[in-house]
This record gives structure tokens, sequence and C-alpha cells, in this order.
């Protein structure tokens, strides 16, 4: 890591010159202590002429032009990615004024779309009074909430789930530290299923802990984390919502943790759907409603290999692999024919009259195919934004694998709106009416108190076998 002054005496400058590239942005920078550090690998090699002229290619961090409400409730968003959950939480009342995002091509999508909103990119670069700043706020009293969707990765059952081992578990921690130093009124975590069930990796204070071996115990993750925000003051709710019962054509499964300051908790969200239209509710939105307005003429899509298509051609809407000629699966499959599980992924095209699968960040890899019902191809990025429900007028920036990556990540935009408005009306005090043993997700145990229970019987056996 090189300090202010080696970077200044590398390139020839002013230290105070250095304090202003990284400012810009123009110098991918970390907070040590009080000071800035830069990995010696992002310097090595580069003059000030390389780093101005990448200059034209890099979208800049900006200072918010969006102004503090005080009829509303005024929100700093974090690893915001393409926005999803924003707009959702815009589109329910509240003012979002900073985004936080690293990708290039997702930063270009943020300030196509939104060119007032403030801008700030690795967490780990900035303190509260740099957010402040770009945020256009004058101090932590402004900020009424704080929602993030840190890097799922480290925490999906998909990865190798090294959990706060991982960086990018470590942005996590840096995203918990900002929330307990700002202390806004409300929190929103979002976060992939993978968190409930994912052991610590590293060392935790006796306060956390307790008696509890943390590094033994599947799930202590998100216990860490709830603790660690109940220890901040924060009364804590949260669950395993599908996006599906709250309007979103796709079953989509996601952890949303939800804090307050209030000795009231925020309630679970308020479910506007039910699969077959059970409570009183609406049914599912299914893939057909959510594209009938599209045409196909200027779908833009990758391909599928010639060698798999030909299998994909010999498949009815909603059907995958196992509706393949049994003759035919074991060609079809290769060496994953003899592999355990349901394999649902494999050669799946969507069905019309149900809701699309999880959107994945890439349609037309093996394992995860997204197919469209009857059209020889992937999903289209236009398909992508009608199920997770952007605007029309949203404009994805970047290359076709880097939208259909940046749609994939996103969350749902009924989901945000769902979020926004629950936490609106906890903050008017509206009372809500909970449907009983309404099941928000396919999985069991996924409620705060629920899970919560089962996690200290879990690590409970496992104390005992250790006596």
């Amino acid at each position: 890591m090189l300090s202010v002054s080696q970077i200044s005496e590398k390139l020839g400058c002013s230290a105070q010159y250095v304090r202003k590239l990284i400012r810009d942005g123009r110098i991918d920078a970390e907070r040590v202590g009080n000071s800035w550090g830069v990995p010696i690998s992002k310097i090595e090699g580069l003059t000030i002429e390389d780093i101005n002229k990448n200059l034209s290619n890099k979208v800049l961090d900006q200072v918010s032009k969006k102004k503090y409400s005080k009829s509303k409730l005024n929100v700093l968003s974090f690893f915001s990615g393409a926005m999803g959950l924003d707009i959702g939480l815009e589109e329910a009342g509240m003012n979002v004024l900073l985004a936080c995002e690293i990708d290039p091509a997702t930063r270009k999508t943020i300030v196509r779309n939104e060119k007032e909103i403030g801008l700030i990119g690795n967490l780990l670069s900035y303190d509260v009074e740099d957010i402040l700043k770009y945020a256009n706020l004058k101090s932590v009293e402004q900020v009424d909430v704080i929602v993030g969707g840190p890097p799922c990765q480290a925490f999906s059952t998909a990865g190798k789930r090294k959990g706060f081992q991982d960086e990018r578990g470590n942005v996590f921690l840096k995203f918990i530290d900002v929330i307990k130093k700002i202390k806004p009124r409300y929190i929103v975590i979002e976060n992939v299923r993978g968190l409930m069930s994912v052991p610590m990796t590293i060392e935790v204070n006796d306060e956390i802990a307790g008696d509890l071996d943390l590094k033994k115990t599947n799930g202590s993750s998100l216990y860490f984390v709830k603790k660690k925000l109940e220890k901040a003051g924060y009364n804590i709710t949260f669950n395993l919502y599908n996006a599906a019962n709250f309007g979103v054509p796709q079953i989509r499964e996601r952890v949303v943790i939800i804090g307050t300051l209030n000795e009231n908790p925020v309630p679970y969200l308020t479910p506007t759907h039910a699969e077959s239209g059970e409570y009183k509710l609406k049914p599912w939105k299914t893939f057909k409603e959510a594209v009938s307005d599209l045409d196909d003429k200027n779908a833009s899509f990758v391909k599928f290999p010639e060698k798999r298509l030909n299998f994909i051609r010999m498949l009815q809407p909603g059907q995958n692999w196992r509706n393949l000629p049994k003759e035919v699966q074991p060609i079809a499959m290769g060496n994953s024919y003899h592999l355990g599980g349901g394999k649902t992924g494999f050669y799946r095209r969507l069905a019309w009259d149900k809701p699309a699968p999880t959107l994945v960040t890439h349609p037309a890899m093996p394992a995860t195919e997204l197919a469209h019902p009857i059209l020889d191809r992937p999903l289209s990025v236009e398909e992508y934004k009608k199920v997770q429900q952007f605007p029309d007028s949203w404009i994805i920036e970047g290359s076709l694998i880097e939208q259909y990556k940046q749609i994939g990540n996103a969350v749902p935009v009924g989901l945000g709106r769902a979020i926004g408005k629950e936490i609106i009306d906890h903050h008017k005090g509206i009372a809500k009416k909970q449907i009983k043993e309404f099941p928000y997700s396919r999985y069991k145990k996924t409620s705060d108190k629920e899970w919560e229970a089962d996690f200290m019987r879990k690590a409970g056996n496992l104390g005992d076998r250790a006596n």
C-alpha cells in the first residue's frame, strides 16, 4: 500500500494534486486510518498522462444536486447496482440522494438515468464526512434511511461461502460500521438466502458470541449481523421473501433485514399477491403478462450454442431436460446426467402462465438457462427489464453481457416498492394487520424469530457435544 506522498513522488506531482485525483475518483484509493492508501498494483507503471487519458471513459464521483426533503424520508443507497431497489423506494415516496457503486458500466447506468444523484465508488475509500458531502447533506441527522445489498457472492449457496473472511464480506462489515456512525432511523439490508446458513470465518469478541462457537454453526454470519445491529440500538426484523408475492413476475427469494431505532419493530412486508390468489390477494403475475407489450423485432440477446439449441428446440413452454426423450437425456446432459439434484435449470424453457424463475446474470449458461417459451433464443435484455420491472425509459449501459449482469443482480422494483411502503407506513404510525402463516417463501423457519430459535438450538447442541 502506497501513501499519498509516495504516490506523488512516483507520479512526479504534488501530494495536494494526488489528493485531488483521489477525490475525483481518478485514483482508486482506500482509507488507512486517517490517511489514504493505494495498492501498488493499481498505480504501478501509470503516469499522470495515463490517468488523465483514461478519464474520458470513467464516470467520476459527483455531489448530489438533489435536495434534502422535509416531507419525505431521505435515503442513502449503497451497493446500488442498476438501482432496482432505489426506483422502488422512490415510487413508494422516498427521496434517494446518494448511490454507491464501483462497477464502471453500472456507474454509467446510474448517471445516465439519475443525472442529479450523488455518486461514490468503493465504500472502503470513504468516511462519513465524505458520504455526507456527496449526498449534499449537512449532518447525520438528515439521513432517515440507509439501504444496501452488500455483495452477495460471499454468502451465496453457489459460491465458496467464505463469509466475512472474503474481501467482499469485509465491505459488509464497513457497511455496518457506516450504519453505526450515521445512525439513520431505518436501515435495510438485502441479501441472498445463503446469508441464513453460512458460518462465520473470523474471530468474534465475546460481547457478540457469548458462549457460542460461531465458527462451527451454520447461520452464524446472519446472527452476527443481527447482534451487531441490535447492539447499535436497532430493533431488527427479517424474513426470506419471494418477490412474486409483491407483484413481481418472478420467483426470486431474498433475505430482507429491516431495522428501526423505534421501540416498535417494522412488521413483515405486506403481500399483494399469492400463488393462486389465496388470502383474497391477486394471483401471481405471469411471464406472459410481463412481456405482452414487447416487440421481438428489436430484441437484444446472446445466442445459445447450436449444440444446446438442438435440444432446446425439442421442448415446449415450461419444460426442461427431463421432458426430452429418455434416450436423448444422457446425450444432452453429458456428465451432469449422473449428478444428484433436480437440475431444473438445464435446457429450461420458461412457462407463459407462471412467473419467470430467478433471473441470473447470463441466460445462456448451462444449468441456469433461461430460454424463451417458444422462440429459439435466451430471454432478451428487454424481457429481463420487464421481469425486474425497470421502467421502459430506464437505459442500461454497457455491453450485452454487462446489461444482463446489471439487471440480473438487481432487486426487483416491486420488492423495493414494498419495502419502501412498509417503512413509510411504520414511520407514519399506520398499524398493519398481518396475514397469519402467510408463506413468504418456499422455505420454513425463515422469519427472524423462527430462524433465531432454530439457530440457538443448533448452536446449543454443538456446545453440548463439545463439552
